[in-house]
């Protein structure tokens, strides 16, 4: 997230020449079309994230960036959110995917609903199987944390203007998925795994990896205390009709779960 909250908004307000130039520049054309009375649109964005610091570097970053955006309001769950989305009615919700435990994927129709505008995800997950479950439940594209301040920026503005923000090997198989019948004749097996947060993912690599570990130790690895391990693994199982352990790892293995696509850390 370095790049896209905090460290490009630090490096994107320093005194370069060229930045000042092209900020100037921009202040000189939205003056002239003030003046011919085509004063640009404001683009609202509704910032959600559980890490304050993240809300705090990216609505500095938005607002640093383009002077046609202003970030309406930060929420760090789903009711906040929600809340957020009906009382500022924003045009863009950027929308992060693991809110501590809160799949935002379970709520994307109803942000939609309140809000009357679109949402963009943003996320350090590269789980293909939920950026393909985000745009079919109505989000308008997918952006990585690790992108440059650039690539966000552009995003919204062309979320904003009706657009997608998808890669093309993502956008051919959500075409094709609607081709088929769309998201309630996709594969169950497919459904059930895009139910899963970063986190779950990320707890079921865990124990795949350490098949023989006790949960303490597991629970020690990951940052987080045996009883949340549990309550974790609870969710777990509900969600992928497995009863214990053993049926996770053989369901994971078969599923290809049981490796990390990235390296990051579970986030608390």
């Amino acid at each position: 997230m370095r790049d896209v909250a905090t460290g490009s908004a630090q490096r994107r307000h320093t005194s370069c020449p060229e930045a000042s130039k092209r900020h100037g520049d921009s202040e000189s054309m939205s003056a002239v079309l003030e003046s011919r009375g085509h004063a640009p649109q404001e683009i609202s964005v509704l910032l959600v994230d559980d890490h304050k610091c993240v809300l705090w570097g990216l609505q500095k970053l938005i607002e640093g960036e383009h002077p046609r955006m202003r970030v309406a309001a930060t929420a760090a769950n789903r009711a906040e959110a929600l809340q957020a989305a009906r009382a500022t009615a924003p045009d863009i919700t950027l929308l992060d995917l693991d809110l501590r435990g809160e799949n935002s994927l379970d709520f994307i129709a109803e942000l939609l609903r309140v809000s009357g505008g679109r949402v963009l995800i943003l996320t350090g997950s590269r789980d293909i199987a939920m950026h393909e479950r985000a745009i079919l439940e109505g989000a308008s594209g997918v952006v990585l944390k690790d992108e440059s301040a650039e690539v966000l920026v552009k995003a919204i503005d062309r979320v904003y203007e009706g657009e997608l923000w998808l890669d093309r090997a993502t956008t051919g198989r959500v075409f094709s998925t609607f081709a088929n019948g769309g998201a309630k004749q996709a594969n169950p097996e497919a459904k059930k795994i895009a139910t899963l947060s970063p986190k779950e993912r990320q707890i079921i690599v865990a124990i795949c990896s350490e098949r023989g570990a006790k949960s303490r130790a597991i629970a020690d690895g990951l940052h987080m205390s045996e009883h949340t391990l549990r309550n974790h693994l609870t969710s777990i199982y509900a969600k992928l009709d497995v009863k214990n352990r053993v049926e996770l790892v053989i369901y994971a293995l078969e599923h290809a779960l049981a490796q990390s696509e990235t390296p990051t850390a579970v986030r608390q």
